[in-house]
């Protein structure tokens, strides 16, 4: 399971926070970051964290992060890492300050003005509001009233809200980079899903459709039906 949100997280965003605890260094699941976001194609950030406790080692650090080929800036490579503790605050600007930093160099755009595009990032069920689906929006603005097809789910967006606050506030439209949980669907997607806005609940329901049937024939190796000879050879 953590395997799987690793490889949603590196497809769905444009830079990685890889958090290492400098008291620590890298473990096998810093590994597995690492290769997602590698296979991803996405830049590396990383957040030494911990580094008030006594045992923190950032030479440590910065060793075993090059052995597996993220050269921090400090011994003339090009990744950046960033010592910081996230009990006392110490630091956090600076990630901040270094994230800015990367998404500059990237040159980071998106079309505000366009049907949004995105990942579902989770979905569950909510008594008295129905299946509940938290997307990030990567492209276009999602606003209430669009009709929203997100994995093999469609339905129209009866309503947006905010997302991590006590008491989420009602939103008119989310665009892009924007976090939001969205009141609609039919049913539940699975996270990692791309969504998208169509035209219309026809629209929707045809893009369904061929999602359901992309999804049958690439597991059934592409074939279009099972036929008798198919039975016999298994």
């Amino acid at each position: 399971a953590f395997t799987a949100m690793r490889a949603r997280g590196a497809d769905a965003t444009d830079i990685v926070v890889l958090v290492v605890a400098a008291s620590e260094g890298v473990m096998p699941q810093t590994e597995e970051v690492i290769s997602h976001a590698k296979a991803a194609g996405v830049p590396i950030i990383v957040a030494l964290n911990k580094v008030d406790l006594p045992d923190a080692n950032i030479d440590r650090c910065y060793q075993q992060l090059s052995d597996r080929d993220l050269l921090p800036e400090a011994w003339g490579g090009e990744v950046q890492m960033v010592p910081l503790s996230a009990k006392s605050g110490v630091g956090v600007d600076d990630l901040l300050a270094a994230i800015n930093v990367q998404a500059e160099m990237l040159e980071l755009t998106a079309n505000a003005e366009r049907g949004a595009q995105g990942h579902v990032i989770e979905a569950q069920y909510e008594k008295g509001r129905g299946p509940v689906a938290v997307v990030l929006v990567t492209k276009g603005t999602l606003k209430a009233g669009d009709f929203l097809v997100a994995g093999s789910e469609f339905g129209r967006v009866k309503g947006l809200f905010e997302t991590g606050a006590r008491k989420p506030k009602k939103l008119k439209s989310a665009g892009p980079s924007t976090p939001v949980a969205v009141l609609g669907l039919g049913g539940l997607p699975a996270a990692g899903d791309e969504f998208a806005v169509v035209s219309s609940e026809r629209d929707a329901k045809a893009l369904v459709q061929h999602r359901v049937d992309k999804a049958r024939v690439e597991r059934d190796g592409g074939r279009k039906g099972f036929t008798l000879e198919d039975a016999y050879r298994r």
